[in-house]
């Protein structure tokens, strides 16, 4: 059994998973291999669901846990704090409507939307992992 005090650690891991799948995703269109990257891509969008899903109940049991550091390193944290937060409250709508593109073979729509997404996914992905870290291991 999962303790709520293990979901931070849970988190960091779904994200550096969903990471992972959206670089071997876009290295799979840039060969061509459509099916590896639908399934790269679909696959990464499930673990960014189990993301958010672990995300809301450890934050509904434990609230916002404080960033403890002082000095220099508390300006870098809120430097990747902030935009972290503002890019990821627009990236499930942006997954949505490219997931939903690909879905319905609109490739045209969904290759414009995807090279939007794909970024701001990535740049969210990684510097949950960041914020994570600096939250819990320094």
């Amino acid at each position: 059994m999962i303790a709520i005090s293990d979901l931070p650690t849970v988190n960091a891991t779904l994200n550096t998973i969903s990471t992972l799948l959206l670089c071997i995703g876009f290295l799979m269109i840039r060969r061509r291999n459509i099916n590896a990257h639908r399934n790269c891509m679909i696959a990464a969008f499930v673990v960014s669901g189990l993301f958010l899903t672990s995300y809301l109940i450890y934050h509904y049991h434990a609230g916002s846990t404080p960033f403890e550091g002082s000095g220099w390193i508390r300006s870098v944290y809120f430097a990747v704090l902030i935009p972290h937060i503002i890019l990821a409250a627009l990236i499930l709508p942006l997954a949505l409507i490219t997931l939903y593109f690909a879905l319905r073979k609109r490739f045209i729509k969904h290759r414009r939307i995807a090279r939007w997404t794909l970024p701001i996914w990535l740049y969210v992905s990684i510097t949950g992992i960041i914020v994570y870290w600096m939250l819990y291991h320094l």
